[in-house]
């Protein structure tokens, strides 16, 4: 405990780090709710002067109101709901491997860790690349210089060397689902290095006694992994599905990556738009009113998910 004498001291060295807060986040977060209810607002307008508006919740009525809406928020459910349970399964089971292994498994920790440190837009670019087709998609005579690296690994592996044997991923005239895949597979590859990171260090926090005496009963590996490892692990397994849902609804570099701007393919623009895609619409429109309206939705949204998260994981969760 600081004396009280001293507190001033500690008050003293807080002060910088408080102040950055109160400009870069308190305030930022109070006038987002101000100007949520501001109908008509506009930043320009009141910089040059012109400004005005009136207070009320039709901002409110207005998102919710877009065509757009019902489909950012489906795409951003989709994508939370696919994505959260696949790499947070699929992040377990490699960290079990990873914990079990003594030979390279810094290098390999390493490997696994690299693209949390990688410009998510650069990793969009090379999946994009991947499972782009390069030609004049959905035309009547249709020229491809190259099918992707995607659709030859596919017609490799089933051994069916047909050219017309490929999937329209992303490109003119792809279906919709082809595009959800697409970004399910990126985001769960971008997500599993954090909770691959996360997981390990608990697995390494266990105490062995409880392996042991397993491997004393000969028990099976998969009950030592769900009777044992899963119980152990729960309050990290916990984390990393509150922030896989906090992070999968803020989801927006990753359509970008993929799509760039239009935020879907060349035939149907806006179609993997999400929720922060649809504040960032706003805001590029001149309606800041609108966008912070969207932003509070989308934070109410994540604060409910979060929150039947933390009730679900307090009765399942062992500590």
């Amino acid at each position: 405990m600081v004396d009280n004498r001293q507190q001033w001291k500690a008050w003293l060295y807080l002060a910088p780090a408080i102040v950055l807060l109160l400009i870069f986040t308190v305030w930022p977060i109070i006038n987002t709710v101000v100007m949520s209810f501001m109908e008509g607002y506009s930043g320009l307008l009141k910089a040059g002067g012109q400004a005005s508006f009136s207070i009320g919740v039709n901002n409110f009525a207005r998102v919710i109101g877009q065509p757009t809406f019902q489909q950012s928020l489906k795409n951003t459910i989709l994508l939370c709901v696919l994505t959260v349970p696949i790499s947070t399964v699929l992040a377990l089971l490699i960290a079990v491997a990873l914990n079990s292994i003594k030979v390279f498994q810094k290098g390999l920790q390493t490997v696994f860790f690299l693209p949390y440190v990688t410009n998510s837009i650069a990793i969009g670019m090379v999946f994009a690349a991947m499972f782009n087709i390069i030609g004049n998609i959905g035309t009547r005579r249709e020229v491809i210089s190259s099918y992707g690296v995607i659709n030859d690994l596919i017609r490799f592996i089933s051994g069916n060397p047909n050219p017309k044997n490929y999937i329209n991923w992303i490109n003119n005239g792809s279906d919709y689902w082809a595009n959800m895949f697409v970004m399910v597979v990126y985001i769960v590859w971008n997500a599993l290095p954090f909770k691959i990171l996360v997981l390990l260090g608990g697995l390494q926090s266990i105490n062995k006694q409880y392996y042991d005496a397993a491997k004393v009963d000969s028990t099976p590996r998969w009950r030592v992994l769900t009777r044992i490892t899963v119980p152990l692990l729960s309050p990290m397994l916990a984390y990393v599905v509150i922030t896989g849902f906090i992070g999968g609804f803020k989801e927006y570099t990753s359509i970008v990556g993929i799509f760039g701007e239009n935020m879907g393919p060349a035939h149907a623009p806006g179609r993997m738009n999400t929720m922060v895609g649809l504040i960032y619409d706003s805001l590029e429109q001149n309606k800041q009113g609108e966008a912070s309206a969207a932003a509070l939705i989308l934070f109410g949204i994540i604060l409910v998910v979060t929150m039947i998260n933390l009730w679900v994981s307090k009765k399942k969760t062992h500590y």
